[in-house]
């Protein structure tokens, strides 16, 4: 196998173009193998393995710098610069990442997870070499035709072009971010350009134009004209127009194309665009036959047959109780749009596009412009639903402290991969959008604990006209209620009676709190517990409750500085029908980057399953002397 020879670059230059072919093959077998023990992003990486080994074989990385928007699509980079012996580990803890890793390899330059910003950092190294007179350094970016969505890629094109900043940019267009890709600017061309009918027709001109025997100016004033009816049949010169020049499009699946045209780009001393047309998921036949995402992404499968539908016997998802109370609030009223960033499947708005299309909006990876369209929406009358990851919404912050609600205007955020997500690691955690949001005044936020509390959450935030809403859930599978029991309008839950402590459980933290108190139970400590359910506005009452405790703990799956656990103990302060303020203990995740791995072990790791929050309390009690 030619694969077992590849443990650096260098070694890809020794190869023929037969060889790469067979090599090309080893890997999409190597990487559907390994994918499919781990999970992990498929569809990306089988579409993009002739683009990575031209990229390594024109380019001599890590002294030339190649760029990922986004990361997920570098795991065969991953395989030719010496890691493919960590891929049985690829997405486990302490085992190898799912995106470029500083920490794992020279030839990492940025851990790129989030869309749209490798073209901002090309911009800054190159800028850094150019200070520095490291003329002999090239910078590669790497841009899917998703990320072009995003407003911070037309920001930084716009600055390489302005400064003429020396960048190869290689725009790798499937057609696809996670959706199908929202956007006109580099399909149009590239489909467009393919078609046999315009090849035919631009030979022909030049054909004829070379055998009529005019004179220089008639032939200049033919071929302007000729030019003319280009610019007819294909869009306007978008990058050119920027100052950044156009080179395309290459077959991505040929590597002999794709070397010449990455040469010829290194000759051009300035920002270059090559527009390599790809196909996710290009020759692993279940990859190829997914309509809706190519395999983007994927659990543990058998490589034989692909993923299995799912057979609808595992618990239901937090997704599903969302799209079945969104439908049937919409079939009510027709003021109700959806929105995403390019991620209609995994938000569960997919069945909401297919019964309301004209309602229904993805706008590209362009969360800031998604939220802000959300408020111009919400200003007409309309009510906004604007579905996202949690992770993302970090992204529109701005748009949703100023834009939103400044103006108090009624868009319902639904937050999904809330908390501790797992794999994809410390830029997929959503620790941070409680405190994020806790920070936006006369917001309301809702964190459901089960399934059916997620869709009474919904059907009250629908009422709510005056602010924005957001209701944030955790990946997967959601539990049932802990007692079979729910809450209802902006009250918290008592679950569980006690004396000693009062426990106030945040959204998923509730089913481990309740452990939590059991375990204390069996030593003397009898611990209440409160289902917040409303993460802003507090519920007053279960605020005067708590405070006649000893110790009030909150528990929860964000940030503890500055997330709920912060926010509770400002409100006790606050409170003046108290006679005595009880001490307060914070349990949540540390202002840290989190690792990548299975979310209950990190939240084990970080004392956030029953037996950590157990003995966080033991041991506070221990010291203040409760006891």
């Amino acid at each position: 196998m030619y694969l077992d020879k590849i443990t650096s670059p260098a070694d890809l230059r020794a190869l023929d173009l037969n060889q790469l072919d067979e090599l090309c093959r080893e890997i999409r077998e190597f990487v559907v193998n390994s994918v499919s023990k781990t999970g992990g992003h498929l569809g990306s990486n089988l579409g993009a393995v002739e683009l990575t080994i031209a990229l390594h074989r024109v380019f001599e990385s890590p002294r030339d710098v190649i760029l990922w928007d986004t990361g997920h699509q570098a795991y065969v980079h991953k395989l030719v610069t010496g890691r493919r012996d960590n891929f049985e580990q690829l997405r486990q803890r302490h085992g190898l990442s799912g995106y470029p890793s500083r920490s794992e390899s020279d030839h990492d330059w940025v851990e790129n997870s989030h869309a749209s910003t490798a073209l901002s950092y090309a911009y800054g190294i190159a800028s850094g070499f150019e200070t520095r007179g490291e003329t002999h350094r090239s910078v590669v970016a790497v841009v899917g035709d998703g990320s072009l969505t995003g407003g911070m890629a037309f920001e930084a094109l716009n600055n390489l072009g302005h400064k003429g900043r020396r960048t190869v940019i290689v725009l790798n267009d499937n057609g696809r971010s996670y959706a199908p890709t929202v956007s006109r600017l580099s399909t149009a061309v590239s489909r467009l350009r393919m078609k046999p009918q315009y090849v035919r027709g631009k030979s022909r001109i030049g054909e004829v134009l070379d055998r009529v025997p005019l004179g220089g100016e008639v032939k200049r004033g033919v071929r302007g004209a000729a030019a003319a009816m280009r610019e007819m049949w294909e869009p306007p010169a978008f990058f050119e127009t920027l100052g950044v020049r156009y080179a395309g499009p290459v077959d991505g699946h040929d590597i002999a194309q794709l070397e010449a045209a990455l040469q010829d780009a290194t000759e051009y001393d300035g920002p270059i665009v090559v527009h390599v047309l790809t196909r996710k998921g290009h020759g692993y036949s279940p990859a190829e036959d997914d309509d809706e995402k190519h395999l983007h992404d994927t659990g543990l499968f058998d490589p034989a047959t692909g993923p299995a539908k799912s057979s609808g016997n595992k618990r239901p998802e937090y997704s599903k109780a969302f799209t079945e109370a969104l439908l049937r609030h919409a079939e009510k009223d027709p003021s109700i749009v959806a929105m995403t960033a390019a991620m209609p499947g995994s938000t569960g708005l997919i069945p909401f596009q297919k019964q309301f299309p004209d309602r229904f909006y993805d706008v590209g990876i362009a969360e800031q412009h998604a939220v802000t369209s959300a408020a111009g929406m919400a200003m007409t009358g309309l009510r906004p639903v604007v579905a996202l990851y949690s992770t993302f919404l970090a992204r529109a912050f701005d748009q949703l402290t100023y834009d939103v609600g400044l103006h108090q205007l009624p868009v319902v955020f639904c937050l999904d991969r809330a908390g501790i997500t797992g794999p994809d690691g410390a830029s997929h955690h959503g620790v941070l959008d409680m405190a994020m949001c806790l920070r936006v005044p006369n917001m309301t936020i809702f964190a459901p604990s089960c399934f059916e509390e997620l869709t009474i959450m919904f059907d009250h935030a629908m009422t709510i006209t005056d602010g924005p809403v957001a209701l944030r859930w955790s990946r997967g599978a959601a539990p049932s209620a802990v007692d079979g029991a729910v809450g209802s309008g902006l009250g918290a839950r008592k679950v569980r009676d006690g004396s000693d402590v009062a426990i106030l459980a945040v959204g998923s933290q509730l089913h481990a709190s309740v452990e939590a108190a059991e375990q204390l139970s069996s030593q003397g400590l009898e611990c209440a517990v409160w289902d917040v359910r409303l993460v802003a506005p507090l519920h007053r009452a279960m605020l005067r409750e708590a405070a006649g405790y000893p110790l009030v703990v909150t528990v929860e799956d964000g940030i503890r500085v500055g997330g709920v656990g912060s926010a509770v103990a400002d409100a006790l302060t606050r409170l003046t029908d108290v006679a005595r303020l009880p001490r307060t203990l914070a349990i949540g995740t540390p202002v840290d980057y989190l690792p990548h791995g299975d979310a209950e072990t990190i939240k084990a790791e970080l004392g956030l399953d029953g037996s950590g929050i157990a003995a966080t309390i033991y041991k506070q009690l221990n010291q203040s002397g409760v006891r």
